[in-house]
């Protein structure tokens, strides 16, 4: 095991990768609970309940695509970075696909099988390569913090912060609602935490905002702490049902725009992930990624084996530099991430006292660490920025992530070309032009 694991030459040991991987875990805890109330749409009214998956099952979903990716990584690629379902991913899963073009789950669980299955093609051939360098590294940090926005927006909303207004769209909610105030009392509480860069801050920031609530009896006391795990019969296997019963739903324009834009999203955020964790840890040699094919394949698989369990995207995650700040330099944490994971399991009746108030601050400081790309990109160009800005804005306006894209991405090439930048711009992306201005003209 040490030998595999290379703890020698990396100056490591179990002790410090046990408690790597746990401080991983803890960093990316949240998003059992986030998750199952994002897909479920938890805090929506008025919309039919075939819309809404199952909570319980998003839960088992969640901790075993999470579980397994972690484990993937730790064994093929041997990196100490947790996977699992990301946050921007889930959100466009549920509020754009599902909510904004009425798109059954099922199908929008056949888009994310889809693009892990084109992921793992790019990942074992020299395309991913050719891909990354198509899309403007701008455009890159855009998308990353319009999501961020998008993500906040949602968290004032869960929290009742920001309400709608007939007359301006929006507009401040009452905070001296109970609800409202333990959302506000949540968000407090984290940002401190994270300001003094304590691990698994938003974590720790959930369970405390949950024990306020229960005390005031904003939250009901939960049954039981430990339970047998819930059924995952009502995800499992969902991803196929629009292969097998509706294959024709799968050749529309609508359809393609939706793989694009998860595979567009977790191929970048993944590269990203990879590269910050690699260099905190050292891991860097000539300031190239080594195994990198293997740490992207491992994340290719965990996506096409989230989706068959029955979740969003699953992806690298940036919490796990926490764990590497504890010690981890190696897989061996990322197994011990992913073994946590599936002892979480057995903690679902958890998730069914928590509340969207609770998860809202949860929501709020992942968008700000999103939106901290704003600083990379060149502003002072204003061919660069204008689709920088109108991918960035069009995300929470619109209420949908690939809107935000799509409409970037159509400027883009124009004003490059008007600029005088054309040779520039990627053939690559005058495709992607096509298919966004089709989006607009057939489908939106």
């Amino acid at each position: 095991m040490k030998k595999y694991f290379e703890f020698d030459k990396l100056g490591t040991n179990y002790r410090r990768e046990v408690i790597g991987g746990l401080t991983t875990f803890l960093a990316m805890a949240y998003i059992l609970i986030v998750n199952p109330l994002m897909l479920s749409l938890d805090g929506i009214t008025g919309i039919p309940d075939e819309m809404r998956m199952d909570k319980g099952a998003v839960f088992v979903a969640t901790a075993l695509a999470a579980a397994v990716g972690s484990l993937f990584m730790g064994l093929i690629a041997r990196y100490p970075i947790g996977l699992a379902p990301g946050m921007g991913l889930n959100a466009f899963f549920a509020f754009s696909v599902v909510l904004g073009m009425g798109i059954p789950w099922q199908t929008a669980l056949t888009g994310v099988l889809f693009s892990g299955l084109i992921f793992i093609v790019l990942s074992l051939s020299g395309l991913r390569e050719t891909i990354i360098n198509a899309i403007p590294t701008q455009l890159k940090y855009a998308v990353g913090a319009g999501i961020g926005l998008f993500i906040t927006f949602l968290g004032f909303q869960n929290a009742n912060i920001i309400v709608a207004d007939p007359n301006t769209l929006v507009t401040l909610g009452d905070l001296t609602k109970g609800p409202t105030l333990l959302a506000i009392f949540g968000l407090v509480i984290t940002v401190i935490m994270m300001v003094r860069k304590i691990n698994g801050a938003i974590f720790y920031g959930m369970i405390t905002t949950t024990i306020v609530g229960m005390i005031f009896g904003l939250i009901n006391m939960p049954d039981k702490i430990v339970s047998s795990v819930p059924s995952v019969a009502p995800t499992f296997g969902a991803a196929f049902e629009a292969i097998f019963q509706d294959p024709t739903s799968l050749f529309t324009a609508q359809f393609l725009v939706i793989v694009i834009t998860f595979l567009f999203v977790d191929f970048f955020d993944t590269a990203g992930t990879l590269v910050a964790v690699a260099n905190q840890a050292g891991l860097m040699k000539d300031d190239k990624l080594p195994r990198a094919g293997k740490a992207l394949l491992a994340d290719s698989m965990a996506t096409v084996t989230g989706a068959v369990f029955g979740t969003s995207t699953t992806t690298s995650y940036i919490e796990s530099t926490a764990g590497v700040a504890a010690g981890a330099r190696t897989g061996f944490a990322s197994i011990v991430t992913g073994v946590l994971f599936l002892l979480a399991l057995f903690f679902s009746p958890l998730l069914f006292v928590i509340t969207s108030e609770v998860t809202a601050p949860a929501l709020i400081i992942v968008g700000v660490l999103m939106a901290s790309s704003l600083g990379n990109i060149e502003w002072k160009r204003f061919e660069i920025a204008v689709p920088a800005f109108f991918t960035i804005i069009a995300m929470p306006l619109s209420y949908s992530i690939a809107t935000g894209i799509a409409i970037g991405f159509i400027f883009y090439p124009i004003t490059m070309i008007v600029s005088g930048r054309r040779k520039e711009v990627h053939p690559i992306m005058y495709g992607l032009w096509i298919i966004f201005v089709l989006y607009f003209m057939f489908i939106k």
